[in-house]
C-alpha cells in the first residue's frame, strides 16, 4: 500500500476516533441519567456545552497554532484529547463529566482542521474532493460502528467502558500519526487579525451560517435519537442497536453523495437537497405512528444531513487559497467550527422542545432551521462562481 493510501486511511481513522468521542454520548445518555439520577433534558446540555466549547476554541487554537509546525501542534493536541477522554471515562459525577467533555472539546476541532489541511496537501488535486468526503465519512463510520458499539458496551458493562475504548483508539492513532503525518507542509504565517480577514467575505459568512442551520436541523432530532426510536417508534433495545448501525450506514452514503456533489456542481446542487430535508422533517411527527415509514424518513434524512460537507469544505478552501492564503488553516476549520455551533443550537432547541412541548415535535423545530438553510445556500449559490457544472 502506498504512503498516500496509508495517510488517507489514517486521516479517516482520526475522524472516526473524534466522531466516537463526540457522538457516543448520545447513545449512552439514558445510562448516564440512571447513574447520576439526572433528567434526560438536563443531560442534553452535555451535548450543547461540548459543541459550544468546540466552536469557541477551534478558531482560536487553529489560528494561534499556525505559528508552529503542524505535525508538532497535532501531536500536542492529541495528548490533550487523550487526557480529556480518559477523564470522561473516569468521571464519577455530573460536574466532572461536564468538565472533561469541555476539555476534550477545546482540541477536537483543531485536530480535525489540521488533518483536513494535511489531507489537501497529500492528495492529488483530482482526488481532493474524494479524500475530504472520506474524512467526513469517518464521523459517519463512527455512527455506524462506534455509537452502536458504545451503546452495547454501556448496556452490557457501563458507559465508562465505552469511553475507555476511545482511550485505546487514541493511543493507536497517536502512534500512527508519529509515523505517517507529513512533517513539513507550506504555511503562510500572519497576525491573528490577518487570519480572521477571511470573515470579511460574504460568501464565507453566509456559507458558515448555512452549516449552522443544517447541523441545528440534524441535532434537534439526533440529540434524543435513542428515546425517539424506543419511546416514540416503539422498537426494543435489540432493534435500537441495529437501527443506529443502519443510520450510520446512511450517513456514510450521505458523505459519499456529498463527494459526488462536490465534483458535480458543489454548493450549486445543495438547495434541492435541503428542500427535501425540510419536507421530510415536517413529515416526521405524523410518521411516528407508522414506525417503518418513520425509519425510511430518518434514513433519507441521514443522507441529506451529511451531504453538505465536501462542497462547503472545498468552497472555503478555494476562497482562502485565492484571496486569503494566510487564512488557509482557519478556512479548513470552518465546517467543524460552525457545525458545532449548529449542534449546540440544535441540541439546545431539542432540550427546550422536550422540556416545554414534547419529543414528538423535534422534527417541526428542525424544519424551521431547514427553511433557513435553503435560503442561505441559495444565496451562496448565486454569489460563488466556483464549482459550477
Amino acid at each position: 500500500m502506498s504512503k498516500y493510501r496509508l495517510q488517507a486511511v489514517l486521516f479517516v481513522f482520526v475522524a472516526f476516533m473524534l466522531g466516537c468521542n463526540e457522538y457516543m454520548i448520545v447513545g449512552v445518555l439514558p445510562d448516564i441519567a440512571k447513574e447520576y439520577h439526572s433528567s434526560l433534558s438536563s443531560l442534553g446540555y452535555l451535548v450543547t456545552m461540548f459543541a459550544l466549547i468546540y466552536a469557541i476554541f477551534t478558531p482560536v487554537i487553529t489560528s494561534v497554532a499556525n505559528r508552529w509546525k503542524r505535525h508538532h501542534v497535532l501531536l500536542t493536541l492529541m495528548v490533550v484529547f487523550f487526557i480529556g477522554n480518559t477523564w470522561t471515562a473516569m468521571a464519577t459525577n455530573y460536574v466532572s463529566l461536564l468538565l472533561s467533555r469541555m476539555l476534550t472539546a477545546t482540541v477536537a476541532g483543531a485536530i480535525i482542521s489540521i488533518v483536513l489541511v494535511l489531507a489537501s496537501y497529500v492528495a492529488p488535486r483530482e482526488k481532493r474532493a474524494s479524500l475530504v468526503s472520506w474524512v467526513f465519512a469517518g464521523f459517519s463510520i463512527a455512527s455506524v460502528i462506534g455509537v452502536p458499539l458504545g451503546t452495547v458496551i454501556s448496556q452490557r458493562l457501563t458507559w465508562h467502558d465505552s469511553f475507555w475504548m476511545i482511550t485505546v483508539l487514541t493511543i493507536v492513532v497517536f502512534a500512527l500519526l508519529v509515523w505517517l503525518v507529513p512533517h513539513n507542509t507550506p504555511q503562510v504565517v500572519g497576525h491573528l487579525s490577518d487570519q480572521f480577514s477571511l470573515f470579511k467575505d460574504r460568501r464565507v459568512l453566509v456559507g458558515s451560517l448555512f452549516v449552522i442551520t443544517v447541523c441545528a436541523s440534524d441535532y434537534t432530532f439526533y440529540t434524543y435519537v435513542r428515546p425517539i426510536i424506543t419511546n416514540l417508534m416503539g422498537f426494543d433495545d435489540t432493534w435500537l442497536n441495529w437501527l443506529l448501525f443502519t443510520m450510520g450506514i446512511f450517513f456514510i452514503v450521505g458523505n459519499k453523495f456529498g463527494g459526488f456533489l462536490a465534483d458535480n456542481g458543489g454548493v450549486h446542487r445543495l438547495p434541492g437537497v435541503y428542500i427535501v430535508m425540510t419536507i421530510l422533517l415536517l413529515g416526521l411527527a405524523p410518521a411516528f405512528q407508522f414506525k417503518w415509514l418513520a425509519i425510511v424518513i430518518v434514513a433519507v434524512l441521514c443522507i441529506t444531513f451529511a451531504s453538505y460537507g465536501a462542497s462547503t469544505q472545498l468552497m472555503f478552501l478555494d476562497i482562502a487559497e485565492k484571496n486569503y492564503p494566510q487564512s488557509l488553516d482557519l478556512a479548513s476549520s470552518l465546517n467543524s467550527i460552525f457545525a458545532n455551533i449548529g449542534i449546540s443550537l440544535g441540541s439546545l432547541a431539542a432540550a427546550e422542545t422536550v422540556r416545554f412541548a414534547s419529543l414528538r415535535n423535534v422534527g417541526n423545530v428542525g424544519a424551521i432551521f431547514g427553511v433557513l438553510s435553503i435560503l442561505l445556500i441559495w444565496y451562496v449559490s448565486r454569489h460563488y462562481e466556483g464549482m459550477r457544472y
